[in-house]
């Protein structure tokens, strides 16, 4: 594996391999299927990229991660690796133009996802190029029992017809035992080699409050622990709102979302990747691809969906092998606050199909029409048209993504078409009076050279890069010429664009999916127990219970979570009667926060809440919805 190394230090310019990058890449060499469980930041891209370099022909990825796609490819044209991704939005000419790149021009590497090889045309152009081997990503999705189930990827295991000899990689960060045997079943893979890591992060500290002021106690975590950190939010406002009140505390903080502009996403990353910005409070739009390795604290202010999204985003913590912690904070209102969002939020069948139905009309779709179709789509603005709950419509949406039948872009664009109104001399004067406007001017037209006929879609970035001008400038110039009469300019701002995959049909569409909706619906409320259960249980170490999840056994506790630390507090803190007995009467009197009890008595913040976990563990008091404690009756 002498070569392998070389590759690695060459082209990604480390030292040695992670733990079971070797032993999958010899694998995979071999001709052997294989299947490669890795948790987050175990290195899983370089376990096809070192062995596709190190062979003749392409590797062929199938991932469903547009945003990991694009940033695989562009980190391998870094290195001066040839690689290719074909992402939704692109338009068949251009992909007969890439695939004929991909048989022609040496890459390395095809990166596409699964929708795209129901397309018999991609297949056929696929099935007659050079393939080494085939990588499948994030393969949970195959499987009915994973936490992104894609029909899509049942279409995978076909290629085995067209390439029977070729290896097989299925890589995944998460899997529970069975979805591990669904993943080595539905892929079709042939006597797999399976490695498989421990989910055991030894340095990760998982830590569960239960506390009544979240942004108190993310303030004082913050202050003990002041390297990067993330802090994972469910929506777009809680970034905004948490990132600001942090500034007004004196954080420096920013922050994530999918409702950026690239520019924006860009900056933000920047300032926290470079340490400018201490805390970085995103969605779980942030994460792919980022692999920062001293982030010491990734804290979540409320309830994660599953297990799978919990164990993935604390896994951004402590990747230099530093004691990290993964703290969730819980109070006593998200429990009924997770259940509203995640669970009566979903979408049965009847809802689905009036959605869909009014989805098409709203574009003006007509029966039998609008495959391949683009549209610019505001989520919040459809939703007022036709009284649709929106989380409701946003999760009906993600389903219909997720079965192929649209592609829902969720990056902030800024569509702009323009179209010169006067003729071609009348433009070339105009630049001769306006000098200051002329390389703008210029580079539109040598870039757009038919936007005297009709009105032409306009990328303002690449015009931007011609003409040596920033954005705004552009902009005003567009405003300047729209003014005089001189163009027609229309520039929209959307939150995201549907990609319509599939014919209308209504009931037959719908009626073949709705199968994966119920299952899909169960499993939903099966995942959100697991995190409820994960989060109740008092009496057993926190890692033990994420390692029971996803499969392994052990009887050691981890010494480091909240549940030990709190067990290690009690062996050699004596419970103290006199703290007990002050709240209690404080408590005869009226209902109280711990910070209330704190400040009336001068007793530590430590003190009260060791007492009052005593307290709730003896069934002598009980915290209400309002976060404050009472006596129980």
């Amino acid at each position: 594996m002498q070569e392998a190394l070389a590759i690695l230090q060459k082209y990604w310019k480390h030292d040695s391999f992670r733990p079971l990058q070797n032993e999958i890449i010899d694998s995979v060499l071999n001709g052997q299927d294989t299947f490669a469980l890795l948790p987050t930041g175990g290195g899983k891209s370089i376990c096809f990229q070192v062995p596709s370099m190190m062979t003749e022909g392409i590797c062929l990825v199938i991932s469903p991660l547009v945003a990991l796609m694009k940033d695989q490819v562009a980190n391998l044209q870094k290195r001066d690796i040839k690689a290719i991704a074909l992402t939704g939005g692109i338009h068949t000419e251009e992909i007969i133009n890439l695939l004929d790149n991909c048989q022609f021009g040496n890459y390395k590497f095809l990166y596409l996802s699964p929708e795209r090889l129901q397309s018999d045309w991609i297949l056929d152009r696929v099935k007659n190029l050079p393939i080494n081997f085939i990588a499948i990503d994030e393969a949970h999705c195959v499987s009915q029992w994973g936490h992104d189930f894609r029909p899509a990827y049942l279409k995978i295991s076909e290629l085995k017809k067209y390439f029977p000899k070729i290896p097989f990689l299925a890589l995944t960060a998460t899997a529970t035992p069975r979805v591990i045997e669904d993943i080595k079943t539905e892929l079709g893979l042939k006597n797999p080699k399976l490695f498989q890591q421990s989910f055991a992060r030894e340095n990760i500290a998982y830590m569960v409050f239960e506390v009544e002021d979240k942004l108190y106690r993310t303030e004082q975590i913050l202050k003990k622990n002041p390297q990067p950190s993330i802090i994972y939010v469910r929506n777009r406002k809680s970034c905004l709102s948490i990132s600001a009140q942090l500034q007004s505390l004196g954080f420096k903080a920013t922050y994530y979302h999918g409702g950026l502009t690239t520019k924006e996403k860009d900056k933000n990353m920047q300032l926290w990747m470079s340490e400018e910005a201490q805390v970085i409070v995103a969605t779980n739009a942030f994460g792919m691809g980022i692999d920062k390795p001293n982030v010491k604290t990734v804290i979540h202010t409320q309830l994660p969906e599953n297990i799978e999204n919990y164990y993935q985003e604390s896994g951004r913590a402590g990747r230099n092998g530093e004691k990290s912690f993964s703290v969730l904070l819980t109070s006593a209102s998200d429990t009924a606050h997770a259940e509203s969002q995640f669970i009566q939020t979903l979408a049965d069948k009847k809802f689905l199909k009036t959605m869909y139905i009014k989805l098409c009309n709203y574009f003006r779709i007509a029966y039998g029409e609008g495959i391949d179709e683009e549209f610019s789509f505001n989520l919040n603005r459809f939703c007022n048209k036709y009284e649709f709950p929106t989380l409701k419509t946003y999760n009906a949406l993600q389903f219909l993504d997720r079965q192929g039948i649209i592609t829902l872009s969720q990056g902030f664009s800024e569509k702009i078409t323009m179209q010169f109104l006067i003729e071609s001399r009348e433009v070339i004067r105009y630049v001769s009076l306006n000098s200051n406007d002329e390389e703008i001017i210029l580079a539109i037209l040598r870039t757009y050279p038919g936007i005297y006929e009709i009105k032409t879609p306009f990328n303002l970035q690449l015009i931007a890069k011609k003409s040596n001008s920033s954005e705004a400038e552009i902009h005003t110039v567009l405003q300047k010429l729209k003014e005089k009469g001189i163009i027609e300019y229309n520039s929209k701002n959307n939150d995201s664009t549907i990609l319509f995959n599939e014919v209308r049909e209504d009931d037959l569409t719908i009626n073949r999916v709705s199968k994966y909706l119920e299952k899909q619906n169960n499993l939903k409320k099966d995942q959100l127990q697991s995190v409820l259960d994960y989060v109740n249980e008092k009496k057993t170490c926190k890692n033990r219970l994420i390692l029971a999840y996803f499969g392994e056994k052990t009887t050691t506790d981890c010494g480091i979570c909240s549940y030990c630390i709190t067990k290690k507090d009690k062996k050699g803190k004596k419970p103290n009667n006199s703290i007990a007995q002050t709240i209690l009467d404080l408590l005869k009197n009226e209902d109280l926060s711990s910070r209330d009890i704190q400040t009336r008595t001068n007793i530590s913040a430590d003190d009260v809440v060791h007492t009052l976990q005593e307290l709730l563990e003896d069934d002598r008091i009980i915290i209400k919805p309002n976060n404050k404690y009472t006596l129980k009756s």
